[in-house]
């Protein structure tokens, strides 16, 4: 690889980029038509199921089932007014950096990187909290968990990835597929015994506005967004397959908003018939509560509990699987056109980052090691929280700014869509400040790292030619004046 160092362009705000030769692209390039929309639906599942095996339940012990509840009215309003402005974005701008290249082309090489970093602290640490439920669930299915099993998982799947796109893709479908059967199983089984009364079980407590139905008072459903929104998060990892997608245009939308109405569905039903069966303060502290709500109705370990164990880990798998595909996507990205170190962005033979891929796995199995799945799903909260802000931002800017720039897909209520999305971001951002304000602090603490690296380095070793600054220049080409 050649950097031609003499052909350096100056760009605005202290930014340089750098042209390279062929050589350079030829060797990061991705599997191109390894998708069409039903994978990228089975995709945006497979980031999410997880959600609905373990994690949402922390939300009961912040807000309640009715605080949990309204969290995830919020969160779920959120994601859909979200998905339906990312069909957009995506349409018109396809590349493998998803969020970070439509705030780059909204707002410049600064926006970008400050979306691109907090993707990847979002895609970087989930897999980690996944391990950890994970081990939890192995631990009570095969009595072994911790270390061994994070590590035996980083392992085989970090090695599946390796092996291309199109293979990873397809062993995902298969794995979500069977954990949505999982998921309808524990429904069927759980709804004869709903009774109203266990939602609301919890004992009220002191705090303003505290009831039998927000048990911690209005704060409460503030508090519980966090855990609501990991009924959805990670959806929007649907775009980071664009280069790897048969027709952009079309399957990346149908992507994004089929899996999210499937989401949304899943999320009523665990939300109800869980706690509704079992009784929300049986739940709320347990790290594999789809098992412990069938052993609290059915009295104990039953061959319906053991099956939901067994092949409920399947979900916890697909979500750990998918997600490992997406923070390769994202360090790709940022890697190939100059954001992180240029080494991590150079494919192999399978058309597979493998520097991408091995790299953040092993922070994530030194993170998993904690144990602690519920603050890690904080980290993760400030990371996709403070993308969605800027992406919708980026979604009203473009809009504003470029109304004829071409639109496959256009979102229902356009602007108006992405504002409310917006504002709900925000407040979702706010809120894992209320659980944990040592965490979040130091979330922001790494974030501001990332940002010194930008700052300091980065900016001045960009690449040129890269998708997403193409279609920057196309945009700044398009507004200067005649």
């Amino acid at each position: 690889m050649s950097i031609q160092q003499e052909q350096t362009i100056s760009l605005a705000r202290g930014v340089e980029t750098e042209n390279v030769d062929a050589q350079y692209f030829q060797n990061r390039q991705l599997k191109q038509g390894a998708a069409g929309w039903v994978l990228l639906i089975g995709l945006g599942v497979a980031y999410v199921i997880s959600g609905d095996f373990a994690g949402w339940n922390f939300g009961l012990a912040q807000g309640g089932w009715g605080g949990m509840f309204l969290a995830t009215l919020l969160m779920a309003a959120m994601y859909l007014c979200m998905c339906f402005s990312m069909a957009e974005l995506s349409s018109m701008i396809p590349t493998a950096g998803g969020g970070y290249g439509f705030v780059r082309t909204a707002f410049g090489p600064w926006g970008g990187f400050f979306a691109g970093a907090a993707i990847l602290l979002e895609y970087a640490i989930a897999p980690a909290a996944i391990a950890v439920f994970i081990g939890a669930y192995c631990e009570s299915l095969f009595g072994v968990g911790g270390w061994p099993i994070y590590l035996a998982f980083y392992t085989l799947f970090i090695g599946i990835h390796v092996l291309g796109a199109g293979e990873a893709l397809k062993v995902m479908f298969v794995i979500t597929a069977v954990a949505a059967i999982a998921l309808g199983l524990f429904i069927v089984a759980m709804v004869p015994h709903v009774e109203i009364a266990n939602l609301f079980d919890i004992p009220a407590s002191e705090a303003k506005g505290a009831s039998s139905f927000l048990p911690f008072g209005y704060v409460g459903i503030w508090a519980a967004i966090p855990y609501a929104m990991w009924f959805f998060l990670a959806v929007e990892g649907v775009a980071l397959a664009a280069e790897e997608t048969k027709n952009p245009a079309r399957d990346l939308p149908r992507g994004l908003i089929g899996s999210m109405l499937l989401l949304l569905i899943f999320a009523a039903l665990i939300l109800l018939v869980g706690p509704g069966a079992a009784g929300a303060e049986a739940l709320m502290d347990s790290g594999n509560p789809l098992v412990a709500a069938l052993e609290a109705v059915y009295g104990g370990s039953t061959w319906m509990s053991q099956f939901v164990n067994l092949v409920g880990l399947a979900g916890l798998i697909a979500s750990f699987f998918s997600v490992i595909y997406a923070y390769s996507r994202q360090i790709f990205a940022l890697s190939r056109a100059g954001y992180l170190p240029r080494k991590l962005s150079v494919t192999n033979r399978n058309k597979a980052p493998v520097h991408a891929l091995v790299i953040p796995g092993f922070i994530g199995f030194g993170l998993s090691l904690t144990g602690q799945g519920d603050l890690l799903i904080l980290v993760v909260v400030f990371g996709a929280t403070l993308s969605y802000v800027l992406m919708m931002a980026a979604h009203i800017s473009l809009r504003i700014r470029r109304p004829d720039m071409q639109r496959p897909y256009r979102t229902p209520g356009g602007i108006v869509t992405s504002s409310f999305a917006l504002i709900l971001a925000a407040i979702a951002l706010v809120a894992g400040f209320l659980v944990d304000p040592k965490v979040m602090m130091g979330t922001a603490a790494i974030y501001g790292l990332f940002i010194a690296y930008f700052a300091l380095y980065s900016r001045h070793h960009l690449v040129s030619g890269t998708p997403e600054e193409e279609f920057a220049a196309i945009q700044k080409a398009e507004e200067a004046p005649h």
